[in-house]
């Protein structure tokens, strides 16, 4: 697809930690005719809001970032609302904008839709090869219906649809919650708030050893309007570092960034988890996309964003 600078952009999820990104990301490049709607402005697990509003809108290109999101506990604690509330979006965004004469949509998955023990690192040919990870598997199952509808549409209307498949993300607006964030915001607030206390030591639970693989949500913007421009076949794209850390690895990093003088203690009574998540990423190499942002300058903007907006970052 051709972007011109006036394209009618309509960003789903623009508030949260990717869409957010994929704004700047936009804006910086020169695209600035971006149709934005906050979730009380427009709700898109109604059908009947969502229909209205690309009948009014008619957006020349759709960006897929709305989802319900969270670790592991918001996912076991909501199973129902997981697959509900992300198969419901899907399906009223992804029809709406076929519908509608959208020439694009670039929907966003999560590399939790591949198997549990997919070997690594992995490519995209493992999807639906094995069981998934039975913690976070109503969100995942959520996100393969989404890229199975893309191609389904594909194939009976040759609706141009295409989706990447991110590792695990981070930066300003990630969510730093005590219980349900991920790991890497977890880390970053922990050890922010032990430097604080003054705290000699800080638990980290496993040994440290499982190894896993981290993008700036900055780098992931880039690349989906690089892809955006510069993709358009049904096969589905892994983004990623293409590199990993240890758990143990990336706390010191973090540890570096916060300037936190204690010692990391790990806990090796409690799981582990799944002992390594790498992402075959040389489908776009091949493309002509790499990431630029190395994991620890991204730790250190994102804790330098952390410290200056803590009042406002999701706690």
């Amino acid at each position: 697809m051709e972007l011109r600078a006036d394209t009618r952009i309509f960003v789903a999820g623009h508030r949260g930690l990717v869409g957010s990104a994929v704004v700047r990301a936009l804006q910086s490049q020169g695209y600035d005719n971006l149709i934005l709607r906050t979730h009380q402005e427009l709700e898109l697990t109604n059908q009947l809001a969502v229909n209205e509003f690309f009948d009014q809108e008619k957006p020349e290109a759709v960006i897929m970032a709305a989802a319900r999101v969270g670790g592991i506990h918001a996912n076991n604690a909501h199973p129902a609302l997981f697959i509900r509330d992300n198969l419901a979006v899907q399906d009223n965004v992804i029809d709406a904008a076929h519908r509608t004469g959208t020439a694009k949509l670039l929907f966003l998955g999560s590399s939790c839709i591949y198997p549990k023990m997919s070997p690594q690192p992995i490519k995209e040919d493992y999807l639906l090869t094995g069981p998934l990870e039975p913690t976070n598997e109503w969100y995942a199952i959520a996100k393969i219906a989404g890229v199975k509808m893309c191609q389904a549409y594909r194939r009976e209307y040759g609706f141009n649809a295409i989706c990447l498949m991110p590792t695990n993300l981070y930066g300003p607006g990630d969510n730093f919650d005590a219980v349900n964030s991920h790991v890497l915001p977890a880390l970053i607030r922990r050890l922010h708030e032990a430097k604080l206390r003054g705290d000699g030591n800080v638990t980290i639970w496993g040994t440290g050893t499982p190894r896993r693989e981290f993008l700036h949500v900055d780098d992931l913007a880039d690349a989906v309007v690089y892809m955006l421009k510069n993709y358009d076949a049904e096969p589905i794209v892994n983004v990623g570092w293409g590199r990993d850390v240890t758990i143990r690895e990336l706390a010191e990093t973090v540890m570096g960034a916060a300037e936190y003088q204690g010692n990391l203690i790990f806990d090796a009574t409690k799981p582990d988890g799944t002992p390594r998540k790498l992402l075959d990423t040389s489908r776009l190499t091949a493309l002509g996309w790499t990431p630029k942002i190395s994991l620890k300058e991204g730790i250190q903007r994102t804790y330098a964003w952390f410290k200056a907006n803590v009042a406002d970052a999701r706690l």
